[in-house]
């Protein structure tokens, strides 16, 4: 196993994956704003708001485009790169994705074509119902893919089978209800749902700034104020949920996350900030409040959080019974019928994956020494100042953004549009639920590391047998390919902000009464400065 290989591996795959989730966020969000509005449409009858919704689905579509592209090639990247795990997790993994693929993408992907072509061949209903299927596809898409990614960070249902050498389903239904996939799903389209509310907020501030199109970037600014508002709630109670997860099943990812070296007596205090210091064990300069961690985690005064340190113990004991366990899956291998070795394997399975960790220092576990076992356990810690301060700077944007959409809310209520601080605010923080999403999932991924299925196969084990020159080769030409493409697609959506709506002359249908009796107003007609 080559080290470099992997860690270049790992690296074109953390690329592919922020390429993708650039564009999944605002997919996810502007499908149900377009929801709410074309239903706002269809209630009122007003033909701004089709006019609202036509320019918001064209944003949406450069978008979705973007989106499909960089995700399909993260999914050529399990046989290409991963080609050991595809393997070993495929009878479980692949599931979902095919399923996602049969009903998810192919339902957005039908109902995308008729939600942009189909404006005045379909009644305001019909039309309304496609709007509503293609972010329902956006949507179950996103469940699926999390349905899969959740089984990787607790792998429930399924099971070890040393006939065939991989991870089998024993329970779908266990696969699909997995509480970690559940907690990551409503927390991801959440976030999902803020990233696009705070997209239409700055770029209808934009429009307020500069004096245009003020019918849109007023009814959008409302939208997307109640509609962020309710999405940031929901982000930062569901992230709770997320933590409390954790305690059960990615007990070091939690402790990595607060830089908890040691357990402490229950509840556990929280540190709200401070410099993690690996070398001594320690954080220096710490702000700690007292109880909040183990409320959060434990939902209880009494629940215990495990520290690092203790936890590395409780690997080390896990690594010897893996030992075992190995020990005793390669005397099945040799001889199918040693009732004995299976018995062996049956009582240890659930710690072959520490096992395996020793296969990074050593090229048979069972010859591995006291100090190579205790190298191996204190492998099981990811990067703990890492995680420390992206899971703060996801959590510290998560209630900014209550504190801003409230604020916005406030404003939409009272019809004011007309505060020039807030609205430069709106536009300079578009950006900022990028990068928390960014963080948000470099801690899911680097929470869980050394594991590319937590406890039962170790990263370094999965990746497929190329050459560094290969791995090299294939990410220049993805970012490269990918370079482009979102260059294309931010001048796209630039050029679509500047133009504007593009109402129909067509439509006759009164917005606002002219001063002149007896005339009606087009249907595009600005409103005056309030």
């Amino acid at each position: 196993m080559d080290l470099a290989v992997l860690e270049m591996s790992r690296l074109q795959f953390a690329l592919t994956a922020m390429y993708h989730f650039l564009f999944v966020p605002l997919t996810l969000g502007l499908s149900f704003i377009l929801v709410i509005m074309e239903s706002i449409y269809v209630m009122t009858g007003r033909t701004v708001w089709r006019d609202i919704t036509r320019f918001w689905g064209k944003l949406f579509g450069i978008n979705f485009v973007l989106g499909v592209s960089t995700g399909i090639t993260m999914e050529f990247q399990f046989g290409t790169n991963w080609s050991y795990y595809s393997h070993f997790v495929g009878d479980v993994f692949g599931a979902p994705l095919a399923i996602e693929g049969l009903m998810a993408f192919f339902l957005e992907a039908t109902f995308v074509g008729l939600m942009f072509f189909g404006w005045d061949r379909l009644s305001k209903l019909g039309h309304l119902f496609v709007t509503f299927m293609v972010a329902l596809g956006t949507n179950l898409s996103a469940l699926w893919i999390l349905i899969a990614n959740g089984w990787m960070q607790n792998p429930v249902g399924a099971a070890f089978n040393p006939d065939t050498m991989r991870m089998e389903v024993t329970s779908f239904w266990e696969v699909l209800m997995n509480p970690v996939a559940q907690a990551k799903f409503v927390h991801t389209v959440s976030a999902g749902y803020v990233t696009a509310s705070v997209f239409v907020l700055g770029v209808s501030a934009w429009y307020l700034l500069k004096g245009r199109h003020l019918q849109l970037a007023r009814r959008s600014f409302a939208v997307a104020a109640a509609f962020g508002l309710a999405s940031s709630l929901s982000v930062v109670v569901l992230g709770d949920e997320s933590g409390y997860v954790l305690t059960d099943n990615q007990r070091m990812k939690l402790a990595a996350i607060e830089a908890m070296w040691h357990t402490e007596k229950a509840p556990a205090g929280f540190t709200a900030v401070g410099i993690p210091d690996v070398e001594e064990r320690k954080t220096h300069y710490g702000v700690h409040v007292p109880y909040v961690l183990g409320i959060i985690a434990t939902r209880s005064l009494t629940g215990e959080v495990k520290g690092i340190s203790e936890l590395v113990e409780t690997a080390e004991t896990r690594i010897r019974l893996g030992i075992l366990a190995y020990d005793a899956l390669e005397r099945v291998k040799a001889d199918r019928t040693d009732m004995a070795a299976r018995a062996q394997f049956a009582e240890h399975q659930a710690h072959l994956g520490y096992g395996y960790l020793l296969k990074r220092f050593v090229a048979d576990p069972r010859t591995a020494d006291e100090a190579t076992i205790r190298k191996a356990a204190q492998s099981v810690v990811p990067n703990v100042p890492v995680l420390f301060w992206t899971f703060r700077l996801m959590a510290g944007s998560g209630f900014f953004f209550i504190a801003f959409f409230a604020f916005a809310f406030f404003l939409a209520t009272r019809h004011d549009f007309g505060r020039r601080w807030f609205l430069k605010l709106a536009v300079a923080v578009i950006p900022l639920p990028w990068i928390a999403s960014q963080a948000g999932w470099l801690v899911a991924e680097l929470g869980r590391q050394p594991w590319v299925v937590e406890g039962q196969l170790p990263t370094f084990l999965a990746v497929s047998s190329i050459t560094l020159a290969q791995v090299w080769t294939t990410i220049i030409g993805f970012t490269l390919l990918y370079g482009i493409l979102a260059v294309i697609m931010v001048r796209l959506m630039l050029a679509a902000i500047r133009k504007g709506p593009e109402p129909d002359p067509r439509w006759t249908v009164p917005d606002r009464p002219r001063a002149v009796a007896g005339q009606d107003a087009p249907a595009w007609q600005p409103l005056p400065a309030e």
